[in-house]
């Protein structure tokens, strides 16, 4: 027997108690010239399946791999042949066996008393009313930055925390009741998306908590560093190829399927007119969900004049930016109502998160064109004298039934 290998006793025994119906949690340490390889494994249930979870964490770098019952045995034996020294700690319904192999290869053995414990698969590890601990959210966590290596959510992105959940929650709401068909993918694409924290949290809370069994989310930023960013965080999940990262711009952007189509759109915080872009993008790849939370906001600014009684409002530059938030996401609703969308403008998280918390909630499902809502758009643009920005964009569409109003 090699220096540092285990007896074959001890081998049997790990086989045994990882492969067997008590499994709760297997971890080892090893140390390698002053740095730690961690690695973790556990059961976990995936699309009402068991799957097994194994985290790594090698010297500081985390990444996160899913296996079948073939994959954890031959990830298993891996883990017996590790050489060095090292920890182990195998947790099973009946005890708790350690192992600590010395620097000298000296395998040091004890185990728990004989126990009965009851073991529960569960997709989680704790239950809260959040999203984000509705699935087992601890490697996406740590691999976004949002948590630290504990588990913890860091002080400093509270804020994108409760965003994140905040805007899951709005997704769960609008999908109340749907279903895919058999075959059919549920696509769905972010626009300008990021450090894209938004974007794999909704892929795993549409395949793990909405039950969309086939899912596809496309992420589209123009920044290579982010995109760049963003891959490697897939990589570290396993996601790649499910949740795609693309550098464009979002106007040059078209989903790489046949249809050509996309089922959801989402955009948070896209500053200025490229909020428009993502709502005249969903439109046009006939998107039933629309998810908008808009940001900065300066087009209507630039060619709002002063109007009779409101000279003295749009005086105070912080008031003008005001009233030109609110017109320009009135705007917004109006057009897609006009274009067939029910929608609502909500606010989709505590100002204390952000302040822009507004969130234009549009969803296809009524007859486009209908006299009020055209007339309701005339009225404040004619009174304002402006023509909004995402009017221009979406002209072709629009034109139609505005043209019946004039």
């Amino acid at each position: 027997m090699e220096k540092f290998e285990l007896e074959e006793s001890l081998k049997e025994e790990i086989r045994a108690g990882v492969l067997g119906d008590g499994f709760m949690k297997i971890v080892q340490s090893v140390r390698r010239g002053g740095e730690q390889f961690k690695i973790a494994i556990r059961p976990v249930e995936i699309g009402g399946e068991r799957r097994y979870q194994a985290e790594m964490n090698d010297a500081g770098q985390v990444s996160v791999k899913n296996f079948d019952a073939d994959g954890i045995a031959d990830g298993l034996e891996e883990l017996i042949a590790q050489k060095g020294a090292r920890d182990l700690h195998l947790m099973t319904a009946k005890g708790d066996l350690h192992i600590r192999v010395t620097k000298k290869g000296r395998a040091l053995v004890s185990r728990s008393a004989e126990m009965n414990r009851s073991v529960e698969l569960r997709p989680h590890d704790r239950v809260k009313n959040l999203p984000l601990t509705a699935f087992d959210s601890g490697a996406f966590l740590k691999a976004a930055s949002l948590a630290d290596g504990e588990g913890r959510v860091r002080a400093s992105m509270r804020g994108k925390y409760d965003q994140v959940n905040e805007f899951l929650k709005v997704v769960a709401d609008v999908l109340k009741g749907f279903s895919l068909r058999e075959g059919e993918t549920f696509t769905v694409v972010d626009c300008g998306c990021g450090k894209a924290y938004l974007t794999v949290a909704l892929y795993l809370y549409l395949t793990q908590v909405a039950g969309l069994k086939s899912v596809r989310v496309y992420g589209v930023d123009r920044r290579a560093d982010v995109i760049a960013a963003a891959r490697r965080m897939a990589d570290v999940l396993d996601l790649s190829g499910r949740v795609e990262f693309v550098e464009s711009d979002l106007a040059a952007f078209e989903p790489p399927n046949e249809s050509r189509r996309a089922d959801m759109v989402v955009s948070l915080h896209a500053c200025d007119t490229a909020t428009d872009e993502a709502l005249a993008k969903g439109v046009e790849w006939k998107a039933r969900y629309i998810l908008s939370a808009p940001c900065c906001q300066h087009e209507l600014q630039k060619t709002l004049a002063d109007k009779g009684a409101f000279a003295g409002l749009m005086r105070q530059s912080i008031l003008r930016e005001r009233l030109c938030d609110i017109l320009t996401d009135s705007f917004r609703a109006m057009i897609m109502r006009i274009l067939g969308f029910k929608t609502q403008v909500v606010e989709f998280v505590s100002s204390e998160a952000t302040a822009r918390n507004i969130m234009l909630k549009c969803e296809f499902c009524v007859k486009p064109g209908q006299s009020g809502p055209v007339a309701e758009y005339l009225n404040l643009r004619d009174y304002w004298h402006v023509t909004p920005w995402l009017e221009s964009r979406l002209e072709g569409m629009l034109k139609r039934h505005l043209e019946r109003f004039l």
